[in-house]
C-alpha cells in the first residue's frame, strides 16, 4: 500500500506534535523540582560565576599574618575615575590655589541644556528659574538665596561657583554627593546664560535675527 503525499505530511505532523509534546513534559518535570530540599548540591551546567572564591569583609583568614581578609588598598593605588589630576575641573582652582576664572570645560549648547536641567533640579527651587534668588522656598519662610544678578557674582570668576556647589556656603549645603564635577560646571556655564540674558544687548545678537525683535 503506497502513502499519498497528504498522509505522509499528517504522518510527520503526528511526529512532530509527539516530540513537542515529550519536550514540554520534560521540562515541566524538570521545573517541579526546583526549589526542592535536596542534600546533594546542584548540578551546575553553565554555572556563570554564580559560584566564585573570594574574600568576604570581616571575615578570618589563616592565609594573612594578621588573620583578615581585608587588606588595604597597594601604597599609590587609586580607585577608577578618581585620579584627579586636572585640579582646575576637579577642585576648580589653579595649581597656585587661585580659583579659575574661565569653565575648564568647553561651553556649547550640549554643555547649557544640561545645565539647565541640573540646574532646574538642584538650585531653581532656591534661586529661582530665573536666578534672581527667590525660589519657592521662601514661601516656606526660608531665607533668600543669593541673586546671581547681583555685580558682585556677576564679575566672580566660575571657581567660585564651583567651590560653593562642592563645599557649600552659609545657608547652602554641600551638593558634591549629589551633583557629579562635570555637571556643576554645565550649571556654572547655565549661570552665565541667566546673567547674560539678564544684561543682554542689542550687539549680542546676531544682525540676521535684530529684525525679528518686537520693540515693548
Amino acid at each position: 500500500m503506497y502513502l499519498t503525499n497528504w498522509d505522509k505530511i499528517t504522518n510527520a505532523g503526528r511526529h512532530l506534535v509527539r516530540i513537542s509534546a515529550l519536550a514540554l513534559a520534560a521540562t515541566l518535570l524538570t521545573g517541579c523540582f526546583q526549589g526542592q530540599p535536596k542534600q546533594k548540591p546542584p548540578i551546575h551546567i553553565v554555572p556563570d560565576m554564580d559560584n566564585q572564591p573570594k574574600y568576604m569583609p570581616q571575615t578570618y583568614s589563616k592565609f594573612f599574618k594578621d588573620h583578615s581578609e581585608m587588606r588595604q588598598p597597594v601604597y599609590g593605588t587609586v580607585a577608577r575615575d578618581e585620579l584627579h589630576e586636572k585640579t582646575e575641573l576637579y577642585v576648580g582652582k589653579d595649581a597656585n590655589g587661585k580659583l579659575v576664572t574661565h569653565n575648564p570645560l568647553e561651553v556649547d549648547m550640549q554643555l547649557l541644556e544640561r545645565g539647565q536641567k541640573e540646574y532646574n533640579i538642584y538650585c531653581s527651587p532656591c534661586h529661582s528659574q530665573t536666578g534672581n534668588g527667590r525660589g519657592i522656598v521662601i514661601q516656606y519662610n526660608y531665607p533668600p538665596a543669593a541673586n546671581f544678578h547681583e555685580q558682585r557674582l556677576v564679575d566672580a570668576p566660575d571657581g567660585h561657583f564651583f567651590d560653593v556647589m562642592t563645599h557649600g556656603l552659609r545657608n547652602m549645603p554641600s551638593y558634591a554627593d549629589q551633583v557629579a564635577v562635570k555637571d556643576r560646571w554645565a550649571i556654572i556655564a547655565y549661570i552665565r546664560a541667566l546673567q547674560r540674558s539678564e544684561n543682554a544687548q542689542l550687539s549680542d545678537i546676531p544682525e540676521e535675527q535684530r529684525d525679528q525683535l518686537k520693540q515693548r
